[in-house]
């Protein structure tokens, strides 16, 4: 035994045919138009938006000490950028804080209240937008929501208001969007992990006085983060850097920056700058990267530690 233990056994690669795959497609799918949009970041744009390409190491010498290199995530750091990533920031925090606000409700009737024989429709609903367009969806929204839209007439109706609400082509319909767009992101993950809750717990609780908040918020609450920081992430992360809400529910006046991507490379030739647009592109991805690797970071070191706690 003491021999096995100095001299641990290699690791075993019968699980290489398993994963490579999965690397060839992340690698062709994902890692190399990444690595496509960073050297684009780095390059000059030319009078119609388009890169200059270089031709020589002289050239790239020159574009690189000249500081050219650098100009386009210089530009990211201007007052305009800042305001617009500012904007993308809060409004991805709200959606986020909004979407958990309304999904842990929906969850919590979901895994610990809702009869057995009801869950499996119950979920369904849950699932069911993922079946029509999220375009689809978004135009219905800019029908409920516009001046003559179905929102308004109600109000109307039932003498709330006597004119109609300016609900349309404003950070607050995007919200609205985001939120309705992503809550099927923050329930399952909720719902997974409440779904695991040992009721034994809450039984021992009420045993020992604790009422119902009371126990919600030492035991339910507690146990249920990891499925709350895991729908924060799913949905926090598509909501910065979306553009389609908040083009068709802002109308323009809500610039985000998928927006500002978006505009640099589908704008006309001559309008347009790709290699700025490339840089403002790699930024938001690695802060996504980022974002997504501290999760990570954070769920291993969750379950170390409950490893830990078992042994």
């Amino acid at each position: 035994m003491a021999h096995d233990s100095a001299h641990p056994r290699p690791r075993r690669l019968g699980f290489l045919p398993l994963v490579t795959p999965a690397w060839l497609v992340l690698g062709g799918l994902f890692l190399l138009p990444l690595l496509g949009v960073l050297l684009v970041s780095f390059a000059k744009s030319d009078d119609y938006g388009d890169p200059v390409p270089l031709r020589g190491v002289a050239d790239l010498w020159h574009h690189v000490s000249s500081g050219d290199a650098f100009a386009n995530y210089a530009q990211t750091v201007r007052p305009g950028t800042l305001a617009i990533l500012w904007r993308s920031l809060w409004i991805a925090a709200a959606t986020t804080v909004l979407t958990a606000l309304v999904s842990y409700p929906v969850a919590y009737y979901l895994a610990v209240r809702a009869p057995a024989r009801a869950k499996g429709l119950l979920l369904a609903l849950v699932v069911v937008p993922f079946w029509t367009s999220f375009l689809v969806r978004t135009y219905a929204w800019m029908i409920i929501l516009r001046p003559e839209g179905l929102l308004n007439a109600a109000l109307l109706r039932l003498g709330v208001v006597a004119a109609p609400l300016d609900l349309l082509y404003n950070d607050g319909a995007v919200l609205v969007g985001l939120v309705y767009g992503e809550l099927p992101f923050m329930i399952l993950p909720l719902y997974a992990s409440l779904e695991k809750l040992d009721r034994s717990l809450l039984e021992a609780a009420d045993d020992l006085g604790a009422g119902g908040w009371s126990a919600f918020r030492r035991v339910t609450f507690p146990l249920s983060v990891p499925g709350l920081v895991a729908g924060a992430v799913l949905v926090f992360v598509p909501s910065v850097g979306q553009f389609v809400v908040s083009d068709l529910l802002g109308g323009g006046k809500s610039v985000l920056v998928g927006n500002l991507v978006q505009s640099q490379f589908a704008a006309a030739s001559g309008i347009g700058d790709r290699p700025y647009g490339a840089a403002v592109a790699f930024q938001l991805t690695a802060a996504v990267l980022l974002l997504v690797g501290a999760y990570g970071w954070w769920a291993r070191r969750g379950r170390r530690g409950r490893d830990e706690e078992g042994k």
